[in-house]
């Protein structure tokens, strides 16, 4: 499939963040979506027709496949990326409608329509916290799915219509092991970031409002 909607996804919404938020929008064009395009994709390309067993049962093969690798690690990680991606449309939408309301209007309604405050800035909040909650939902998918953040050299199968426990290897073992630690760490590095980022914009908005109050009461 053809990333570039991703890309120019991420792009329009980098005019809008904080110095924060464009570190994210770096992390995640530069150390995932190019990483997963360049090289993730062929590790990860012929993962079934590489799995082996040492028996030639009829099916034996692929129910333990199914069984040890229920969703593809790389199909994953792209929903993953598209997921953790599409909240920024959220602020991309807010962007446009404040725009299109100006030109409904005919008259300057906002100092910048891509300016941070009042209800963009709710709606910037909402998709800081929608990205953070998909990057953890997906973690802790992936530790689920495959029992940890690990690829074994062998695993061993009994399901049916296995006749008994047959040996099974994975190929590239330790390099898929090696990326599948890169994007935990990765995934890990942007909910730090999206959590400093709501942070600092809580933070900002709070001491904007409390200066507010001080000013009207000293008036």
């Amino acid at each position: 499939m053809s990333w570039g909607f991703l890309r120019d996804l991420l792009s329009g919404v980098n005019k809008y963040s904080t110095g924060i938020g464009r570190i994210w929008v770096a992390v995640v064009f530069i150390f995932r979506l190019l990483v997963y395009i360049a090289v993730a994709e062929n590790i990860w390309k012929y993962e079934h027709d590489e799995f082996e067993c040492n028996i030639k049962q009829p099916g034996c093969e692929n129910v333990c496949f199914d069984h040890f690798f229920p969703v593809s690690h790389i199909r994953l990680w792209a929903l993953q990326l598209i997921m953790v991606s599409t909240p920024s449309l959220l602020v991309v939408f807010h962007v446009a409608y404040r725009e299109n309301r100006e030109k409904h209007h005919n008259r300057k309604l906002y100092k910048r329509p891509g300016e941070l405050d009042g209800g963009l800035l709710c709606t910037y909040l909402v998709s800081l916290i929608l990205k953070t909650g998909f990057e953890i939902v997906f973690l802790v998918l992936f530790y689920k799915l495959y029992n940890g953040f690990k690829v074994p050299r062998l695993v061993q199968c009994d399901i049916r219509p296995c006749p008994n426990t047959v040996d099974c290897y994975i190929s590239k073992p330790t390099e898929k092991m090696i990326f599948l630690y890169f994007l935990v760490a990765t995934s890990c590095l942007c909910i730090v970031l999206n959590l400093s980022e709501l942070s600092y914009l809580i933070f900002k908005y709070s001491i904007k409002c409390y200066l507010k109050r001080y000013i009207k009461k000293r008036q």
